[in-house]
């Protein structure tokens, strides 16, 4: 299998639609990987779901969830 280049300085591994967008973060990821990963506490159990978060918090994706100010550390 061929190896994929990364195009604008994004990551190969980085799945994309067929449209070339970026694909949405699975809803079932659980938040503890999300804090782990982003460096964040956002005072929820570590086994509740993505989008159950995000549902609860009316925010429409992943990327909105981080660019806010929601369970940043100080």
């Amino acid at each position: 299998m061929a190896k994929k280049k990364s195009t604008k300085g994004t990551p190969a591994s980085r799945n994309r639609i067929s449209s070339g967008q970026f694909r949405d973060k699975r809803d079932d990821t659980l938040m503890g990987s999300i804090e782990k990963k982003y460096n964040r506490d956002f005072h929820v159990r570590s086994d509740m779901e993505l989008g159950n978060f995000l549902k609860q918090n009316n925010i429409a994706s992943l990327n909105d969830l981080i660019r806010s100010n929601l369970g940043k550390k100080k």
